[in-house]
């Protein structure tokens, strides 16, 4: 069963196991109290909760060490409209420029200030911005982008 990253442990806050998370998953319920998720591939559970300078802190049932990865099922992220998608699920698929000229498939999505980018195993990085991803087709595997952004850098 694939894992899909919700997060990582980031600094310490304060001095009783809590931590803030670093590029934590925008479902405030991923880290209710009481749910489960995985610290490098063993379970953890979340016993406290908090916002903290407009950041996300918990606290889980054990010691977890700064830069771990958090995680949880794929299954456990539900299906989304067509129109919407993970991006987890973008990972594998092909690329191609709108004419069909194919650039690789994505190697991993890589979060940004502005936004994030697709970067491809061929190693084009591509924006996700409306002017450049025309289309996401999870059923069909391809993501369509307008032509001229994988010759830009």
């Amino acid at each position: 069963m694939s894992q899909v990253s919700v997060g990582r442990v980031g600094r310490p806050h304060g001095l009783d196991g809590a931590f803030v998370v670093e590029e934590a998953s925008a479902e405030p319920e991923r880290f209710a109290v009481g749910a489960t998720v995985s610290v490098d591939g063993d379970p953890a559970v979340v016993v406290e909760r908090k916002q903290a300078g407009g950041r996300l802190v918990i606290r889980f049932d054990r010691e977890v060490r700064r830069g771990q990865l958090l995680t949880v099922p794929r299954a456990a992220l539900g299906d989304l409209p067509d129109d919407e998608y993970y991006v987890a699920d973008l990972v594998g698929l092909e690329v191609s420029e709108e004419g069909g000229r194919p650039l690789g498939r994505v190697a991993q999505v890589v979060p940004g200030v502005a936004n994030d980018v697709l970067e491809l195993d061929t190693g084009a990085a591509l924006p996700m911005v409306e002017d450049c991803v025309l289309s996401v087709d999870r059923d069909a595997g391809r993501i369509t982008v307008a032509p001229g952004f994988a010759d830009r850098g």
